[in-house]
C-alpha cells in the first residue's frame, strides 16, 4: 500500500490508538555494543469480507543484559488491543475491523536496543544457580510438535550417554543437531518443528523452526531446561557473514528461531545450531563443507553467542490467536484473516505486509 493512501486510510477513521513508550531516547541502554532499532510493520487486508482481524507479535516483554524494550505505537481504523498471552508472557497487537471497512490498514512502530550476546563459560552466575519449580516445568515439558518421549528421548539418551552436566550434554546435543541436519531450501517459510517425524524418517531436513526445534526438543527430553526464542533478523551480519543477515532494510521475510538451554550456576545459554547449516548451505559461494573455516568458526561461536542483529518475539508454543480458529505451532509472524478466513502468513506480499526496519 502506498504510504499516501495509508495515511489518508488512518487519519480518516476517528479511532486511533497508540501505547505510550516504555521508555524515552534518553534511557536508551548506555554502555558498551548497544544499538538501537525501529521496526515498522505496515499491514493491509485485500479484499475484504465480513469482519478482518489481525496479530502482530510485539517484542520480547523481558529486560536482559542483550535485549530492551522500548515500546511500540500503532495507527490504524481498527480497534486495537494489546494481549498477553498468560502461559509465556507473549505480548501480540490483536485488531478488528468491521464488515463495512472497505480498506482495513495498521501501522505499529516498536523501539528497542540489542547487544551482542556470549556467555563466559569459566565463570558462574550467583544468581542463575538454578529455576524455579514452575519454569523448570515450563521449559521440560512436551509441546505438540516437541514431545519429550519415545524416540525423542532415546535419541538424546544416546547422545548424551556419556556427557554429565549441563554444558556437556547440551554440547553434546548440539554437536549431533550440526553433524546430523542440513539446511532445506525447499522448506516454506521457517519450517514448524515437528521433530518426532524427523527422527522416525530420518530426514533430518529442514530451516531454523525445525533445527533449533529439534536441539530443544533433545534437551527437555534429558532434563534440560530448553527453549526457542522466535525472532526476526533486522540488519545484517557484522562479522562477515552475508547468509546471517538481511541485506536491505526490508525484514519482512527475516524471520527467525534461535534457541536457549538453562546451565546451573551459568544461566541461560544462547545456541544456534540451525545458522550453522544456514552457513554451509548459503555463505558464499555455496555449499561450503563443514570444515570450512567459516563454518568451524561458526560452529564454535554459537554454542554460547548470539549475534544480536536480530530482535526477539516470544518463546510460546501452540499459540491459539484470541477470537480465532487458528492454531499455531509458534507465533513469529503477523496473522490475519478476513471473513473466517485465514491469510498465508508466509506470503506478505499476498497478505500485504512489509516490516521495514533501521
Amino acid at each position: 500500500m502506498k504510504r499516501r493512501t495509508f495515511l489518508q486510510a488512518a487519519l480518516a477513521t476517528p479511532f486511533i490508538a497508540g501505547l505510550p513508550t516504555v521508555r524515552d531516547a534518553t534511557a536508551t541502554p548506555q554502555g558498551e555494543g548497544w544499538r538501537t532499532f525501529e521496526l515498522v510493520t505496515k499491514l493491509e487486508i485485500a479484499n475484504p469480507s465480513g469482519v478482518s482481524r489481525a496479530w502482530v507479535p510485539l517484542p520480547y516483554t523481558a529486560k536482559t543484559d542483550w535485549h530492551t524494550p522500548l515500546g511500540s505505537t500503532w495507527i490504524g481504523n481498527g480497534q486495537m488491543s494489546v494481549i498477553t498471552e498468560p502461559k509465556y508472557g507473549m505480548e501480540m497487537l490483536y485488531v478488528e475491523w468491521q464488515e463495512h471497512e472497505k480498506v482495513p490498514v495498521l501501522e505499529v512502530i516498536s523501539r528497542f536496543a540489542t547487544r551482542d550476546r556470549a556467555v563466559d563459560f569459566s565463570g558462574s552466575n550467583p544468581n542463575a544457580l538454578s529455576l524455579s519449580h514452575a519454569e523448570m516445568k515450563l521449559y521440560t515439558e512436551s509441546t505438540e510438535l516437541i514431545p519429550t518421549d519415545g524416540i525423542v528421548r532415546e535419541t538424546a539418551q544416546d547422545i548424551t550417554r556419556y556427557a554429565r552436566t549441563d554444558i556437556e550434554k547440551a554440547h553434546a546435543i548440539y554437536e549431533w543437531v550440526v553433524d546430523n541436519t542440513f539446511r532445506d531450501p525447499k522448506v516454506i517459510g521457517c519450517g514448524w518443528g515437528d521433530i518426532k517425524t524427523m527422527l522416525e524418517t530420518r530426514y533430518f531436513g529442514g530451516k531454523c523452526g525445525d533445527l533449533n526445534a529439534l536441539f530443544v526438543g533433545l534437551a527437555r527430553s534429558v532434563g534440560l531446561a530448553a527453549r526457542d526464542i522466535y525472532g526476526i533478523r533486522i540488519a545484517p551480519s557484522q562479522l562477515g557473514y552475508k547468509s546471517l543477515g538481511i541485506g536491505s532494510t526490508n525484514a519482512s521475510k527475516g524471520q527467525h528461531c534461535r534457541a536457549e538451554f538453562f546451565a546451573q550456576g551459568i544461566g541461560w545459554v544462547p545456541v544456534d545450531p540451525a545458522d550453522v547449516r544456514k552457513v554451509v548451505l548459503e555463505e558464499p559461494p555455496g555449499n561450503l563443507p563443514i570444515n570450512d573455516p567459516k563454518v568451524v568458526a561458526m560452529r564454535k561461536k554459537l554454542f554460547g553467542a548470539w549475534e544480536m542483529n536480530w530482535l526477539a518475539y516470544n518463546t510460546a508454543h501452540d499459540v491459539v490467536l484470541p477470537n480465532s480458529r487458528t492454531k499455531l505451532a509458534y507465533f513469529m509472524y503477523p496473522n490475519g484473516e478476513t471473513g473466517g478466513k485465514a491469510l498465508n502468513q508466509l506470503d506478505p506480499d499476498s497478505f500485504k505486509y512489509t516490516i521495514m526496519a533501521r
